[in-house]
């Protein structure tokens, strides 16, 4: 018999009300949890029947039984966090705030008021009875709509969600997360813009928050036609889980810079949970809300994949050693909801060629790859399925290979990139996946002074790629 070995986590709490559906409420909040490595308990407000296209019927529970559920937490966990969602009425807002008044934990209030429709959710009795609930609070994290009854007052512009959360202060709350705009025409993080219209801009999205005195604005990429269902309460339960982690044992009282922290990589998640959303039911589908932990686990299996083709490489009987250019040759692998350089896989250093054939200069390890990395990654925004890349010669022979293969081959020109460019991978990548009529198989970067001419394969799986890289060798 094997000795138990029980591990600490740190222990946040819920209280809002149960989806159905599973993509919002009190489902949402524990999968975040979750995904943070937090333990979640859960106090139950409300039950709603709903699905991915609306909500049928609500059930709101006797505030006894609220309060009920919220001691039996307190009474036995150490809790570090807590967030608060669906409250459904003045009863349940105020039941709650009695149970959380001074609280020994941080608490992150998603005043749920506003239906994506832009139906109020409660009657004015129970949004007046939040003054008292933030009063307490470390966090309110109300979308633009919520910020806008909480204020009493229009949010049209960037300015707007400052003086909005600078108003929603004085109730008490110590910060304020405005959510869901849009923001123009804005490159930084400090203070925010005084002019930038919330809603000018599709392609930006921005969170306002403000911390006492500072105002700090957080910009992502607005992902097109995605499931948001469940996206703010995935937000404020991934702030409030690592506000969890920075206050447990060691850190009694939350260190400074933690809340922006949590605010800064929160929202990057949510990013990546909306723009991988789970695409279940009849509806637009729900967010991710364990994309990150679904990456990193799927990064063992990847580099498994990547160290294959490696080895292959190393024993090919075929010249594959040709292909190798004087920069040398990687191998970048990455799981399906990868979206940064950190959440691929690749060698260490690089292939080289050597009089023995090719040799590997290092392991295999995540983020050891920057230009091919990224060349995938950019790939990657024209065809999400391309999960394999590597880079290797051009040259003339490599040149009437590729001309006398039946693939697609797409070219770009350095000369011709923009001196605004992102960056020559992002903008290569979308020179050829965007402008090309069927997809790639080749992409040539025909380089420049002091850049080598490169040839880079992009495919779905590891054996494609290995199987071209061969095929391509045999032909040159």
């Amino acid at each position: 018999m094997r000795e138990p070995a029980p591990v600490r986590r740190p222990v946040a709490l819920t209280v809002a009300g149960s989806d159905s559906g599973g993509g919002a409420g009190v489902q949402a909040d524990l999968q975040t949890f979750a995904a943070h490595d937090v333990h979640g308990t859960s106090a139950v407000t409300a039950v709603t029947a709903q699905h991915t296209r609306g909500v049928e019927s609500t059930h709101v529970l006797p505030t006894d039984e609220v309060a009920a559920q919220i001691d039996a937490v307190a009474d036995d966990f150490a809790v570090d966090a807590v967030k608060t969602g669906m409250l459904a009425t003045e009863d349940v807002v105020r039941t709650t705030r009695d149970r959380l008044a001074a609280p020994d934990a941080p608490v992150v209030v998603d005043p749920v008021m506003v239906a994506t429709s832009g139906d109020r959710l409660l009657d004015r009795a129970a949004e007046r009875a939040y003054d008292d609930l933030l009063a307490d609070a470390t966090l309110a994290t109300p979308n633009v709509d919520e910020a806008e009854v909480l204020a009493d007052r229009d949010v049209d512009t960037v300015a707007d969600a400052r003086d909005a959360a600078l108003a929603i202060q004085e109730t008490g709350v110590d910060a304020v997360l405005v959510t869901g705009g849009h923001l123009h025409d804005a490159s930084d993080h400090g203070d925010a813009p005084t002019g930038d219209a919330v809603g000018t801009d599709d392609a930006v999205v921005a969170d306002v928050l403000v911390t006492g005195e500072d105002v700090h604005t957080f910009e992502h990429p607005r992902v097109a036609d995605a499931a948001t269902h469940g996206s703010g309460c995935t937000l404020s339960a991934a702030i409030a889980a690592r506000l969890a982690r920075a206050t447990t044992a060691e850190n009694e009282e939350l260190p400074s810079g933690a809340l922006v922290d949590a605010v800064d990589a929160a929202t990057g998640l949510l990013e990546r949970a909306v723009r991988y959303h789970h695409d279940v039911g009849n509806g637009a589908g729900s967010v991710q809300h364990l994309v990150d932990a679904r990456t990193g686990g799927a990064i063992t299996t990847v580099a498994r994949d990547v160290e294959r083709v490696v080895a292959a490489l190393e024993n090919a009987t075929a010249p594959v050693a040709e292909l190798v250019p004087e920069v040398g040759t990687n191998v970048v692998g990455a799981p399906p909801h990868a979206d940064r350089v950190a959440d691929t896989v690749a060698v260490d250093g690089r292939l080289a060629r050597t009089h023995r054939g090719v040799r590997a200069t290092g392991g295999v390890r995540p983020g050891a790859s920057s230009h091919v990395a990224r060349f995938l990654l950019a790939a990657r925004e024209h065809h999400p399925e391309l999960r394999y890349a590597a880079n290797c010669r051009y040259d003339d022979a490599v040149a009437d290979a590729l001309d006398g293969l039946d693939w697609p081959v797409a070219a770009y020109d350095r000369s011709d990139e923009p001196t605004d460019a992102p960056g020559t991978m992002d903008w290569g990548a979308d020179q050829a996946y965007g402008d090309a009529n069927s997809r790639p198989v080749a992409v040539v970067d025909r380089g420049a002074h002091g850049k080598e001419p490169m040839t880079k394969l992009a495919t779905e799986t590891s054996d494609a790629l290995l199987e071209r890289l061969a095929t391509l060798a045999d032909r040159r």
